[in-house]
């Protein structure tokens, strides 16, 4: 989660975490599913959140925490 306070694509959290791609590809749907993260499409410019992403191409997209993750965060620390 720390890893996402600012934007982050798929490929830098995989080499920053060192995780392999299934268990990084399972946290990142979970947090999405807590509304933890939200997710934005890559190649898009703007930063409207994607309100649909394909879970199996998540190479294509970049994560940032929510407003509820970050508060999570503090929590955490």
């Amino acid at each position: 989660m720390r890893r996402l306070i600012f934007p982050e694509p798929y490929a830098v959290l995989l080499e920053e975490t060192g995780l392999d791609t299934g268990s990084l590809r399972d946290d990142l749907i979970n947090l999405v599913n807590y509304r933890l993260i939200e997710v934005f499409e890559t190649d898009v410019s703007d930063t409207n959140d994607s309100n649909f992403f394909d879970s199996d191409n998540l190479h294509e997209f970049t994560f940032r925490a929510t407003k509820t993750g970050l508060k999570q965060i503090r929590q955490i620390v």
